[in-house]
This record gives structure tokens, sequence and C-alpha cells, in this order.
């Protein structure tokens, strides 16, 4: 018979999980740990959706699946071997992932994900300029494979396709600007003033980065029309790179498949002292998502643009008290 999992183990393995990254730092997830059965379940928050943005929950799904990712990391390297389920019941549609977890007694326990273990507390989104300094072609590879044993493939674009991203990034904040209530979801979940200093969750204002003056870096500027002190203004890459996230499919599962790559992605990236950010501001709305693909292939459902470069990471942002996220039966 299995050993029970202790409640310090446990509530470790959730702070872990939850490290990840979410649109607007929402944190839309929610844990319920069966003690008896040694069985993580992951649910979606609904509380935490972004009707405005996100109106089928494909971002949602997306932080859920870098959560689920984190917590197999976190598992790996409390010697634990997770075993894990997608859309496990069909009757329950916001429990989006079953994890049982076992000792490694006749199972091979994944050591690849204990190497990635440190990138978990180094990992911080960083809205900062990066320096015009290109990423080695065998960390390109590494990210590559990275997403690809997760079931997603990551592209790094040539010009013409980057100019197309950047070229739909601009698309989509200039609709924000012909839509009075495109912030809606924006405004919500960012944090101004004294909000900042006692934040749980979104972004507060120390994590908005420098307003871009000149360059072409796609940097959403979270203080929108909003006049936040101390920012400052600067130069951002003119050459930025990015790379693109997709999956073969656009269904949930898909993305919670893209959420986990996407992790994988951003850990290895770290542990290379690479600076990452996302932007999925060209991906809310299907019609730009399907010219975001590759124009050569023009398969696959991109579900996000990464921004890698050598520079700060940014600071660490809000999270909550695990408490708040996690219910033991």
């Amino acid at each position: 018979m299995a050993s029970r999992l202790d409640e310090k183990t446990v509530a470790k393995l959730v702070a872990e999980a939850t490290a990840a990254p979410s649109m607007h730092n929402a944190q839309p997830w929610r844990f319920r740990f069966v003690t008896g059965e040694r069985l993580m379940l992951l649910y979606a928050d609904l509380e935490r959706a972004m009707p405005r943005s996100d109106p089928g929950n494909r971002a949602l799904h997306i932080g859920c699946g870098a959560a689920l990712f984190n917590l197999r990391v976190a598992a790996a390297h409390a010697d634990l071997v997770a075993e894990t389920a997608l859309s496990p019941d069909p009757q329950d549609p916001l429990l989006l992932a079953a994890v049982r977890l076992f000792d490694p007694v006749g199972r091979l326990r994944d050591d690849d994900l204990v190497r990635l273990h440190p990138g978990i507390q180094q990992r911080h989104t960083s809205r900062h300029p990066f320096a015009d300094k290109a990423v080695p072609e065998d960390v390109q590879a590494t990210l590559c494979e990275a997403a690809a044993r997760e079931g997603a493939e990551l592209l790094f674009p040539g010009p013409w396709h980057t100019e197309t991203v950047l070229d739909l990034v601009r698309d989509a904040e200039s609709r924000d600007v012909m839509d009075p209530g495109s912030d809606e979801d924006l405004v919500r979940w960012t944090r101004l003033g004294p909000e900042a200093d006692i934040a749980v969750d979104g972004v507060p204002e120390y994590a908005f980065g420098p307003r871009k003056r000149d360059g072409k870096a796609p940097v959403r500027d979270f203080a929108g029309r909003r006049r936040v002190a101390d920012r400052g203004t600067t130069t951002f890459e003119h050459t930025p790179h990015l790379a693109l996230l997709s999956t073969p499919g656009d269904g949930s599962d898909d993305w919670l498949r893209a959420g986990q790559a996407l992790e994988r992605v951003l850990l290895e990236a770290t542990l290379a002292d690479l600076a990452t950010s996302l932007t999925s501001h060209a991906l809310e709305t299907r019609d730009l998502r399907l010219l975001a693909r590759d124009p050569g292939e023009g398969t696959g459902q991109v579900q996000m643009v990464l921004r890698l470069g050598y520079g700060p990471r940014g600071p660490l942002t809000p999270r909550r008290a695990v408490g708040e996220v996690l219910d033991v039966a």
C-alpha cells in the first residue's frame, strides 16, 4: 500500500505549480488533493476568466497547463512519479487534469524534469529591453525539442514572418484603441499605487517595465491610458527575437498541452540565461491567430508568441497563498 503524502509536501507541490505564468497573472486554477488516492485534481477557476480578451477560455487553459507542468516538475523533484490524465471526466468540464502521484518503486522518475526544477523560481516575465544579441542555434534547438516533448511545435520565424507577426500585434493594438471597452480585463487585473504593494494576483505596476519610446518589441503596456509614476521611457529591440508555439489542434486539451509545452520551453530558456516575455495580444481573436501561422506550411494553431533575449528577467510577481487555491480531501 502506498504511503500517505504529508500536507507539507502537498502544499509545496501546489506552491511550485502556481509559480506558472497566466494571462494578466490571473492565476485561473484551483487544486484538490484526494489524500487516500494520492490524486491531485486541477480545476479551472472561471471567476478568474476574461470574457472580453479570452472569451473561449483558451488562455485560461494555457495558464492551467503551465501550472500542470510545474506540478510535474515539482513532483519529480520530490522523488515522486506523476501520471497525468487530461480532461478525465467528460461530465465535469472544469476538471482539467488528474495527476496521480506514486513513489518511484518500479517506476522511472523523470530526471530531466528534476533538472528543470531550479527554473521554476528563477523564471519571471521581463517587460524590459533585451540586448541586440542573437539566440544561439543550439539553444534554439533545445527549446524546439522541449516543445516537441510536450506535443507542440516551436518555430523561430524568419524576418518576413516576424514582420507579419509584429504587424498583427500592431493591428490588435489598433483594435483596442477603437474599442473603448477592450481594456476591461486589463484594468481588472492590474494593480496600481498602494494596491500593488499588497497584491496577491494581477500585474502590479512595478512589473510593467518602462514605456516603449522606440523599437519593435511586442511588449504590452499594462498602464493603458492610465498614468503610472516613475516608469520612464526607453528604446526596445528593433529586431526582436520571437518564437511561435503551435499545436496541431485547437481544442481544450490542445490548449492544456500548449501550456505544458510553453512552461517547459520557458524553464529551459531560463536555465540558458535567457529572459522571456509572452504576448497573446495578436492571438486573442481567431482571425488574427490564423494569420500568425507559418506562411510556408500554414498548418497548426499558433497558441503563443514568445519574446526571447538577453536582459533583466523582471521582478517576481505576486501569487495567492496555497491555502486559497488548495483543498485537501
